[in-house]
């Protein structure tokens, strides 16, 4: 016997992700419904060799069905998750919503499974910023041997983080550039996104931080450890799909770069790439499609005591969103609901 399963925001890019991923891992499903805002009503997507008519989010009744992928952006959840889990369906929430709430697991499975007893509270589990997911699979090895003390990351995310809206900015406004009358103003981003990168994601705060900066560090400390001090700075790039990121990490103890890369090697969701030659590294475009976290450019920080740098990239509508979505699914299911 297997799961009755609901895809809020399914025509999105991260929810036909979520599609996609339940399918290529066999999740067990008995029944799976696809939902959507009425103006994508009865749009068709896919579940591996099926096609699902979109139903309607507005009027779905939740009751009966165990689990509820959410990727509708906070106001939507806001209106809609409540409903889910008091009719005992388990939201497992893409947006910012939840993330924050004390009472709410914010879980990326490779790194804080445990934490997954705590759904039961509001039967909401959140997902992580995109960034932050990848981040953390690469950093709790590490932390586990040699405790971190701090995180300096510039993270360069891709312009599907922000939407189909970004990535048609992207390609637009590409093409804009070598097509007189063709032009394509800043509409998503607050500048030129073509052939430009803009330290600039989400709003800003009174400290000069933006939004997206806080989160990271945030959810670092909620998921790995409230110790570890973290500063970010986030910058958009001309990529459409593969977050990057450049991390710095002070630790506790000494850890040596060749015993780093052991320990990342043999951890769960890690791929390392690492060889000191041309292109013996990963980059985004490279990662698109794959499960993996690719770890590259592991070395010493001689400037500080204890100091390591390492490169980070990973594909954001999977593990930054969807896979990890339907990980903490997998999670629930093996853990608590016990079914398929």
């Amino acid at each position: 016997m297997g799961y009755r399963v609901v895809v809020a925001g399914a025509t999105g890019n991260v929810g036909r992700e979520m599609l996609n991923i339940l399918a290529e891992r066999q999740f067990p499903v008995d029944e799976i419904a696809a939902l959507a805002s009425r103006k994508s009503l009865g749009t068709e997507v896919s579940f591996g060799d099926k096609t699902l008519k979109t139903r309607d989010l507005d009027t779905f009744d939740f009751t009966g069905w165990d689990i509820a992928l959410f990727a509708v952006g906070s106001s939507a959840t806001k209106a809609y998750a409540p409903k889910a889990a008091a009719a005992g369906c388990v939201v497992i929430d893409n947006s910012s919503l939840y993330r924050y709430e004390p009472d709410v697991p914010l879980i990326v499975p490779e790194v804080n499974p445990d934490a997954i007893e705590g759904y039961s509270r509001r039967n909401i589990i959140a997902n992580p910023n995109c960034s932050t997911a990848q981040m953390v699979v690469a950093l709790k090895p590490l932390h586990d041997r040699a405790r971190l003390r701090r995180v300096v990351v510039s993270t360069y995310p891709s312009v599907s983080g922000a939407g189909k809206e970004a990535i048609d900015e992207l390609w637009n406004q590409t093409k804009g550039m070598y097509v007189p009358g063709q032009e394509v103003e800043p509409h998503r981003f607050t500048k030129q996104i073509a052939f430009n990168v803009i330290p600039h994601i989400d709003v800003f705060l009174d400290d000069g931080s933006t939004k997206e900066e806080w989160k990271m560090v945030a959810e670092t400390k909620k998921i790995v450890d409230p110790a570890i001090r973290v500063t970010a700075t986030c910058v958009r790039v001309p990529v459409f799909v593969g977050h990057s990121e450049a991390i710095n990490i002070e630790f506790e103890d000494f850890l040596d770069e060749d015993e780093a890369r052991d320990i990342l090697r043999e951890s769960p969701g890690i791929m390392v790439v690492d060889k000191r030659e041309d292109g013996g590294y990963v980059t985004p475009v490279e990662s698109v499609g794959e499960y993996a976290t690719y770890i590259s450019r592991i070395r010493q920080d001689s400037t500080i005591e204890n100091g390591l740098n390492i490169w980070c990239v990973s594909d954001n509508l999977r593990k930054g969103a969807a896979l990890n979505a339907v990980q903490i699914a997998e999670l629930l299911g093996n853990r608590v609901l016990r079914k398929g």
